[in-house]
């Protein structure tokens, strides 16, 4: 495929973001938005300047159009099923937020359906795209710290006046545990860190977690604070630290969130210190500290969004050249797997290996 023609299925807060690269790249274009509410998708439409687009409030009918080559599932995560099957047995590449699926046993479902219709299953991540985040790899991958020996990771939500608004609709269905199928926190956002943490550090063998609760001011029901912890093959360990600060400022385009991420090695340590947002003015996106010497990484860039960027313009440039685009399928149900294995070890109150 030259030109990847792709179909919308929601067109919530979050596909602001996605929009970004499909708008702006040559190889790229958005044909069709399918919401249940009509008017929203005619409304994105608008914002994003197309003026020749499908729209519909039937996936069934996006999927099966013939202008459309590739479909991105955006929709409350107990809906990704049924919308990937669609697309998938229409023929059609698809893409599908995270987490793909609110259970191993559905994921097994899409992953196999892939399979059998020959077509590319990609679930959606940006952090590994992320430059800070590809940057802090490729000084690992050049043996800047030695051998990875652990992982720190940090998330942090907190408050802020430049965040952007989100829909009530939106906060309702994440505190819905049929729809949302885990924490908003350790499963939900939680997939963006596990995905870190495969991404430095491979699979995982074992993980233990605690997870408490603690209610916002708005009501809104956070599953924080959480730790939790894991092995990795040939005794290298990690850790996922989520703190819920209500009174914690962050300075941040998009979510009231701050993330940040520490690697240790047998010979330096490098620290990632942005994620979502910043706290302070002047955050050295990359450090390195190896032979007594600090070096900072300031020519990096940082918004947030960029991560979308990257991570679309990979899927389109991986589809037009006929290769699997990241995260596979397969990798999404592993990291799925990691995440549910945390919300079981802290029902059970005992470590879980997978």
């Amino acid at each position: 495929m030259d030109r990847i023609r792709v179909g919308f299925i929601g067109t919530g807060r979050i596909s602001d973001l996605h929009a970004i690269e499909y708008l702006d790249n040559p190889h790229a274009e958005i044909v069709a938005l399918c919401d249940r509410d009509p008017e929203i998708a005619e409304a994105r439409a608008r914002a994003w300047g197309l003026d020749e687009v499908t729209i519909t409030d039937d996936y069934r009918e996006l999927a099966a159009l013939d202008t459309v080559d590739l479909v991105e599932v955006l929709l409350p995560h107990h809906l990704h099923l049924e919308a990937a099957l669609a697309g998938l047995a229409a023929g059609k590449a698809v893409s599908v937020q995270k987490p793909m699926c609110t259970s191993v046993a559905d994921a097994d479902r899409m992953v196999e359906a892939a399979r059998q219709a020959g077509r590319p299953l990609r679930v959606f991540e940006n952090f590994v795209f992320y430059p800070p985040v590809v940057k802090a790899k490729s000084l690992i991958d050049e043996g800047a710290i030695g051998e990875p020996l652990t992982i720190r990771i940090k998330s942090n939500p907190g408050r802020s006046e430049t965040a952007w608004e989100v829909p009530a609709q939106t906060l309702a269905w994440r505190q819905d545990l049929d729809r949302i199928g885990g924490g908003p926190l350790v499963l939900d956002d939680g997939h963006h860190k596990f995905a870190l943490a495969r991404f430095f550090m491979g699979p995982v063998e074992e993980v233990h977690a605690w997870i408490s609760h603690t209610t916002a001011p708005d009501g809104f029901v956070f599953d924080a604070p959480a730790m939790v912890s894991f092995r990795f093959p040939g005794n290298r360990y990690g850790n996922l630290e989520i703190v819920y600060s209500p009174e914690l400022d962050v300075v941040t385009r998009h979510y009231a969130q701050d993330d940040r991420v520490e690697i240790t090695g047998t010979r330096g340590v490098i620290w990632i210190n942005r994620g979502h947002g910043q706290l302070g003015e002047d955050v050295v996106p990359v450090q390195l500290f190896r032979d007594g010497v600090l070096t900072d990484y300031r020519d990096v860039e940082t918004g947030w969004e960029t991560s979308f960027v990257y991570s679309t313009r990979h899927c389109i440039e991986a589809l037009r050249g006929g290769r699997p685009p990241r995260l596979s399928g397969e990798d999404g149900r592993e990291i799925l797997r990691f995440a549910f294995a945390a919300e079981e070890s802290a029902r059970a109150g005992s470590a879980v290996r997978l």
